[in-house]
């Protein structure tokens, strides 16, 4: 599908290296297909270094030379961008962009015509455990739609969803896997306080955040069933849930994933608005 193609990536930042990484360690596409664009050399040299891809500091070269080109700058800096590459950027280019809160609306109204798909995925891709949801822009088509599940399918799942629900995405898998982190060091550091060592706590809280996650997935059974399965009636689970029910994690959890959201709306809005 993806046979003599050329794919470029404006923005390196740690998205672009991990769905780089990923989809090359799939064998999806060779690292000699891909160009990379930055303004910073010494990111270019590392990444250049590190995954063998071509690199550029000039915007229209990159733009020109590309059948998909990849949008993976910062929300902050896209309207520059987009003024310098939106001139150049022809309709047989399939655009995909993840960068966070900017529409295909937004992105459709600097580049007319161009077919635009917009995604969300998150760094997993690198170990192709990603989880990337994508919608599709006016001119996009489903042909592009599959061919873009497909690259991203190949470092995770991938999904099609509506524009509108693109901020939420954001807030729950796009920046769940820093959730994520923040409970497997929480269960290390607690493995440590009972009396475990370090390197072991790691290993299990991961794991175990892993198999359950695996189990979810694979069994297609709601969470509160599986917890009820592993709850016995005065029983050390029941004992732990009642504590994480008490501190209020749940709640803490959909606060984050809530502000989370806000923040990608907030992202999306023009520097004027």
């Amino acid at each position: 599908m993806l046979q003599g193609k050329k794919i470029g990536f404006i923005g390196s930042g740690a998205i672009a290296e991990a769905l780089i990484g990923g989809i090359v360690k799939a064998g999806l596409i060779a690292s000699s297909q891909i160009v990379i664009s930055d303004i910073s050399q010494s990111r270019l040299d590392y990444m250049q270094e590190k995954l063998g891809v071509h690199t550029t500091l000039n915007l229209q070269e990159i733009v020109n030379g590309v059948n998909i080109l990849f949008l993976t700058v910062k929300p902050q800096v896209i309207h520059s961008v987009l003024d310098v590459i939106a001139p150049f950027v022809s309709p047989a280019t399939l655009v995909v962009s993840v960068v966070a809160g900017v529409s295909t609306k937004v992105l459709q109204e600097r580049m007319p015509c161009v077919p635009i798909i917009r995604a969300m995925p998150n760094t997993p891709v690198a170990v192709g455990e990603g989880m990337t949801v994508i919608t599709l822009g006016e001119y996009a088509g489903e042909q592009n739609g599959e061919l873009v599940l497909t690259i991203f399918g190949s470092v995770g799942k991938a999904i099609k969803m509506e524009e509108s629900v693109m901020d939420a995405v954001t807030g729950l898998s796009g920046s769940g896997p820093g959730y994520a982190f923040v409970l497997i060091d929480a269960l290390s550091d607690a493995g440590v306080w009972v009396g475990l060592s370090r390197q072991n706590a790691l290993i299990m809280a991961a794991q175990t955040l892993l198999g359950a996650a695996k189990m979810v997935l694979e069994t297609e059974e709601h969470p509160a069933k599986l917890r009820d399965m592993v709850t016995s009636p005065g029983g050390t689970t029941i004992a732990g849930i009642h504590v994480l029910e008490q501190r209020g994690v749940r709640v803490a959890l959909m606060d984050a994933v809530k502000a989370a959201t806000k923040r990608s709306q907030d992202m999306g809005k023009k520097p004027n608005e």
